[in-house]
């Protein structure tokens, strides 16, 4: 660990704590239908678009419309993507003339998108035309990511609300969203990409000569290895930028190239790796500011904003600190293994980045829902990996995906207000609101989905052959990479440990059905709370009240988090990156 890798970390932080306000206002301003700076160019295309679609901008929505509404968008625009997938090759911009997607993936991948989670069990430049990467993914990356965010719109209402059956318009919502909070930052940060040297073109694929001839294996299909000699390498091309700016401001993670934001093509230098970083946490970290002025109590939003950035800290601390000590099992093993390990674990990771950068991309994108890598977390430490593991187990609620990680935190806040009540022997309240019955069941609820989805799932996975055989590591590893998929296909992230072969009938059928479990069957909870809060009356605060704005409801916060994950996923995780972390330790690699 060096002075620099700190200060790096450090600045990153203020960089995001800077933007929280000025964004959290502005999003507060334009879903609550308030002037700003863009309405002159928006308002009339916003019109225009209401017209067409037949939308009624002044119709309320109850919390039960505002859910069909929601499920009946996801559910066409899914439809639409896997149709693509499966005529891409007829249907033009396919330069390399690529096939049609397979069912079983093109199924995966519809799902995957629709939910935010980008989960890749392909290699996208041989797999995905740029009609698809375009039209359909890239689309994607925008109506998810606008999903999310208004989600957590409709929950803040909820709170804010007083004796109200309503909690918005889900069409004005997304609406507002595409069109005043992602559409025109990602053309400035497209843009910006581009001038660090992310490519932006639809021309064919570059085939080159190389400097030196390379030696290459292959195996036949009799099962006998073939050596070639290779001079020439193809570079796939594409319209990479535009994607990758709503690949990171929409916390969406999926590459346009295999590498993901390894890639020199998507992330050319250090500045541009920084920009991704801050890009992934610049909305989430915004909209907890927008639910302190939404709901009247800036100090509320600052103390989740506070628990946020404490688990933060803990995270990208702990992973920096086990990267940096490095494997001691290849230390002296090797020139080649001594040299890697000299300045701690460089397994995996680019040379432009290095490990603090990387400790700290992966800490950052399994905090929010955004999977996108400059890393391979399956060549990271025991502890190392751990991290992002345990950072979606917690609900990536750590400033989170767009709009997903602040709901997901209000059902945290509601549990934490819950325990105070009971300690303190009063029915507790939530910013005047008491939390009665339905609440708490409501926050379990979606608690329990995410968590059961993922434990059913690795567990069946580990003890089939049809799981078991997909692993590239025997032992706490392999468990690990089976754990690791369903997390981020539950949690919706879309990062994974690259040794597990994910694209297999079973994995891209039960993965598809976790996204969509961690997406709809979490959020629907959410938005019944939501609707239950907007009904309430304000009770005026009184000597019993606990306060939800102070160090102590933070700390309490964490508290809540921490306990709730450790309870229900430890277990898992001690047979997996835990005991592995012993093995270590112990001189053994299984």
């Amino acid at each position: 660990m060096t002075a620099n890798g700190w200060l790096q970390i450090g600045f990153f932080l203020l960089a995001v704590l800077a933007i929280t306000k000025p964004l959290g206002i502005f999003m507060a301003r334009v879903f609550n239908r308030e002037k700003t700076f863009l309405d002159f160019a928006l308002r009339p295309i916003e019109r225009v678009i209401y017209r067409i679609c037949g939308v009624k901008e002044e119709h309320e929505m109850r919390w039960t419309e505002y859910s069909i509404a929601m499920l009946l968008f996801s559910g066409v625009s899914m439809v639409l993507l896997y149709l693509i997938e499966r005529i891409q090759y007829r249907i033009g911009l396919n330069p390399q003339k690529l096939a049609n997607v397979d069912p079983a993936l093109a199924w995966n991948t519809a799902a995957s998108f629709t939910t935010n989670t980008n989960w890749q069990a392909y290699t996208p430049e041989t797999t995905m035309s740029y009609l698809t990467q375009m039209a359909g993914l890239a689309y994607h990356n925008f109506a998810s990511a606008a999903t999310g965010i208004v989600l957590a719109i409709a929950a803040i209402r909820g709170i804010a609300r007083r004796e109200a059956k309503t909690i918005g318009n889900f069409w004005v919502d997304l609406t507002r969203c595409f069109l005043w909070v992602l559409g025109p930052a990602c053309v400035v940060v497209s843009l910006a990409l581009i001038s660090q040297g992310a490519i932006q073109n639809l021309k064919r694929y570059a085939t080159v000569q190389l400097v030196e001839p390379q030696s290459v294996q292959t195996t036949g299909a009799d099962g006998k290895t073939v050596t070639q000699m290779v001079t020439q390498q193809v570079i796939p091309m594409g319209p990479t930028a535009s994607q990758e700016a709503i690949k990171e401001f929409g916390t969406n993670g999926g590459g346009f190239f295999y590498a993901n934001s390894a890639h020199p093509f998507e992330n050319p230098t250090p500045l541009s790796n920084f920009f991704q970083m801050f890009l992934i946490f610049a909305i989430p970290s915004g909209l907890t500011y927008t639910l302190g002025r939404m709901t009247g109590s800036r100090r509320h939003g600052w103390a989740v904003w506070a628990a946020m950035a404490a688990l933060f800290l803990v995270g990208v601390s702990a992973a920096y600190w086990s990267e940096a000590r490095g494997n001691p099992l290849l230390t002296g093993t090797d020139q080649h293994a001594s040299a890697m390990q000299a300045g701690g674990n460089m397994e995996g990771k680019e040379t432009r980045f290095g490990i603090a950068n990387s400790a700290l991309f992966a800490t950052v994108t399994t905090d929010a829902s955004c999977g996108a890598v400059n890393g391979m977390h399956d060549s990271f430490t025991p502890l190392g990996g751990m991290v992002p593991l345990l950072n979606i187990m917690l609900g990536e609620i750590v400033f989170g995906g767009v709009g997903s990680g602040l709901y997901g935190m209000i059902v945290f806040v509601i549990l934490a207000v819950f325990i105070a009540g009971l300690m303190v022997g009063r029915t507790p309240e939530y910013l005047g609101k008491k939390i009665e019955a339905y609440d708490v069941k409501m926050a379990m609820l979606s608690v329990l989905v995410f968590s059961l989805t993922i434990l059913v799932f690795a567990a069946i996975s580990v003890v089939a052959k049809f799981g078991a055989s997909s692993i590239a590591n025997a032992g706490p590893h392999g468990l690990s990479e089976i754990l690791y998929a369903y997390t981020s296909a539950a949690g919706n992230n879309g990062s994974a440990f690259a040794g597990l072969n994910a694209n297999t009938l079973w994995y891209n059928a039960t993965t598809g059905v976790a996204m969509l479990i961690g997406r709809f069957f979490m959020v629907i909870p959410i938005l019944a709370i939501a609707g239950n809060l907007a009904g309430k009356k304000v009770a005026p605060e009184s000597l019993g009240t606990f306060p939800v704005t102070g160090p102590l409801f933070t700390v309490l916060l964490i508290s809540t988090i921490l306990i709730v994950g450790a309870l229900t996923f430890f277990p898992a995780l001690s047979l997996g990156p835990i005991l592995e972390h012993l093995l270590m330790l112990a001189g053994k690699s299984v």
